[in-house]
């Protein structure tokens, strides 16, 4: 069973950054696909960003240039470096692993919140 906690949201300006950290636990070795989504107040959840097993990493067009993923395998963590964040990015972060079988977890989410 895989487990995921996100940390490191919070309350920032605009133009500041923060890097969101996701820590699995569990059969991490069987998980292919790390990626983050977010969810605004009232809206869907959408993709933000993805990284595979090779490295390659893939990005939604409002994250391009702003967001980087990258991972520890290590550390068995996730990160997602935001910078120049804007009132718009303000959303709830999600951490998903996809995984051998096709099994998919999420973690409880983050809460990124930006404004002035």
């Amino acid at each position: 069973e895989e487990q995921l906690v996100e940390s490191g949201g919070g309350l920032v300006q605009p133009g500041e950054s923060l890097r969101l950290s996701c820590v699995a636990s569990g059969s991490t070795s069987s998980c292919h696909d790390m990626s983050w989504f977010r969810q605004a107040p009232g809206k869907g959840r959408e993709f933000v960003s993805l990284i595979d097993t090779a490295g390659r990493t893939r990005y939604a067009d409002f994250a391009k240039g702003r967001f980087t993923i990258s991972q520890d395998n290590a550390k068995s963590t996730l990160y997602l470096q935001m910078n120049s964040l804007k009132p718009e990015d303000t959303a709830m972060y999600y951490c998903k692993a996809l995984c051998a079988g096709s099994r998919t977890y999420w973690g409880q989410g983050t809460q990124v919140t930006v404004s002035s």
